[in-house]
């Protein structure tokens, strides 16, 4: 069986076909346009988004007669429509085909700080205060600022939500959406008062009454497990412009990090690795950072944003602690230094730049007699919120921090600095469990794997299927067609192996000497904000 995975990332769309068994046969991507019409904002198009899902699949389908599924996933994205399902504009410059706030948009900061003022018991299932690139204070902040908006508005979905909806007509939403970013309770926890369902009285206290009318028409009243199907499958409509059959079943979506985590908690690598989900660290690296911990308890955790019921593996808990700042930030540091495009010209066809500059990297060490290019950074340390902190300390304000350059802008100081960034990265992303996946574009850089390896401590499985997030797509479409019993078995089924990079306890006594300076860094952000904002009105 075939089945087709569509996944919106930040600047593109992918689609692939895969097997049953987890092989992929097809893959192809479109681009999409983002605007950004003044500093924290971020915006996409619906439609373009759509558009671009249909070329993608009908390029993978062009030779598949038969497909038994499609399943979706998209960044943690909200879509704004009216009563017909036509874009209503989030912009503040008001260009109507712009009906997206991104997920890495800070426009409602202020608006996050009105809701965790609150102090309302919905925020302890958030590791304990509400982030900026959540979809409450998104809509708070439309309500205040674009009223032409809000007066008309009639759907506020997630992303991936939206798709499904495009593609069957039916409003159900994501559990995964739906508990991760929009405050819906999916689970019972005993002794919180806290209950199954929305929760009326964070809307109303933040102002969003409107929102609980009509038994939260515009924000969801049906809700499903990732992998269960969606409506009656496609409908005529997106069949047409998908170029698959009517009916063909689709699965309830997910939001992309979450996809990642489904594709790469079941890859094995011949019992090297703990098999148990909750021993396991999934480490979406992309744009951003996602980091999936599924457990069979409800534990909380001060400042990682769960649990979450079945909003990754139906019936497990989901913690998900992460950085909103990951590739983004090395590649901010990497194209924006003077010696890029000297790194660039050098870099051989068929290459990155970062294996240029990994390459760099080890003979410099060479030169100076060092045993791993890790130490070349003993004199030069990076904080790496340049995007805010999204946890463990849930603090959007926080700044990146370089210490330590010179007056040099060569191609080594490009070098160091961009070491200095990835050993940041990796320090940023130790968790209290047995072992290490990780997936996207930093993932496919050695030198990150082997910082994070060195950084955690823990042994770093790398699947010999490297695209995580397309795959969770195909398995929820696996599930949702029947050819497996649960979205589990899926995972098990359709996982594949890896290998494992080990990390080199040689490189303890350094790695903890980085983390120690890592938090220096944090306490003198800190103490500079006391200095600058004491006596302040």
């Amino acid at each position: 069986m075939r089945f087709v995975s569509v996944d919106v990332g930040t600047q593109s769309v992918r689609a692939a076909l895969v097997t049953d068994g987890g092989r992929f046969l097809e893959t192809a991507s479109r681009p999409l346009d983002n605007w950004n019409p003044q500093p924290g904002f971020y915006q996409q198009s619906s439609d373009q988004i759509w558009d671009a899902c249909c070329e993608a699949v009908k390029e993978v389908c062009r030779n598949a007669k038969n497909v038994s599924g499609i399943g979706f996933d998209a960044t943690c994205s909200l879509v704004v429509l009216d009563d017909s399902g036509r874009p209503l504009t989030v912009s503040p410059k008001g260009e109507p085909e712009q009906n997206v706030v991104l997920w890495m948009d800070h426009r409602a900061v202020s608006q996050a700080d009105t809701i965790n003022a609150t102090g309302h018991s919905v925020l302890r299932f958030l590791g304990g205060t509400m982030s900026p690139e959540m979809q409450p204070p998104k809509l708070l902040w439309i309500k205040q600022n674009i009223p032409s908006t809000w007066e008309r508005i009639g759907l506020a979905m997630d992303l991936s939500d939206f798709l499904t909806w495009r593609a069957t007509g039916c409003t159900s939403r994501s559990l995964c959406t739906a508990v991760c970013k929009w405050t819906y309770q999916a689970g019972s926890v005993p002794g919180s008062d806290v209950n199954p369902g929305w929760q009326d009285s964070i809307w109303t206290r933040i102002g969003l009454d409107d929102i609980t009318r009509d038994n939260y028409r515009i924000i969801g009243q049906e809700f499903l497990p990732p992998g269960a199907p969606c409506g009656s499958g496609l409908s005529m409509e997106a069949a047409t412009e998908l170029g698959l059959e009517k009916g063909t079943p689709v699965a309830t979506s997910i939001i992309d990090g979450h996809a990642g985590g489904l594709g790469l908690l079941g890859c094995e690598a011949d019992g090297k690795f703990p098999k148990e989900f909750s021993h396991r660290l999934a480490i979406i690296a992309g744009t951003s950072a996602a980091h999936m911990l599924a457990s069979e308890k409800c534990i909380f955790t001060p400042g990682a944003p769960g649990p979450f019921f079945s909003a990754m593996v139906p019936g497990m808990w989901l913690s998900e602690p992460g950085q909103s700042a990951a590739g983004a930030l090395v590649d901010h540091i990497v194209s924006t230094h003077p010696a890029y495009a000297q790194i660039v010209e050098k870099t051989k066809p068929g290459r990155r730049p970062e294996d240029t500059l990994n390459d760099l990297l080890q003979s410099m060490s060479e030169r100076r007699g060092l045993d791993s290019p890790s130490k070349l950074t003993t004199d030069l340390h990076v904080w790496p919120d340049f995007h805010g902190n999204r946890s463990p300390l849930a603090d959007p304000t926080l700044r990146g921090m370089i210490c330590g350059l010179t007056l040099t802008a060569d191609e080594e100081d490009l070098a160091l600095l961009y070491l200095a960034t990835l050993q940041a990265l990796a320090v940023n992303a130790g968790h209290s469990v047995s072992g290490i996946l990780t997936c996207g574009g930093l993932a496919k850089n050695p030198l990150y794997v082997r910082s994070l390896a060195d950084a955690t401590g823990l042994p770093v499985l790398l699947p010999s299927e490297t695209e995580s997030v397309l795959l969770g797509g195909a398995i929820l479409a696996a599930s949702a067609c029947g050819r497996y019993a649960s979205v589990k078995e899926a995972m098990l089924r359709m996982g594949g192996s890896g290998h494992v990079m080990a990390p080199q306890m040689s490189e303890r006594s350094f790695h903890d000497a980085k983390y120690a300076a890592f938090h220096a860094l944090l306490d003198c952000q800190r103490r500079l904000r006391e200095i600058m904002f004491s006596g302040r009105p």
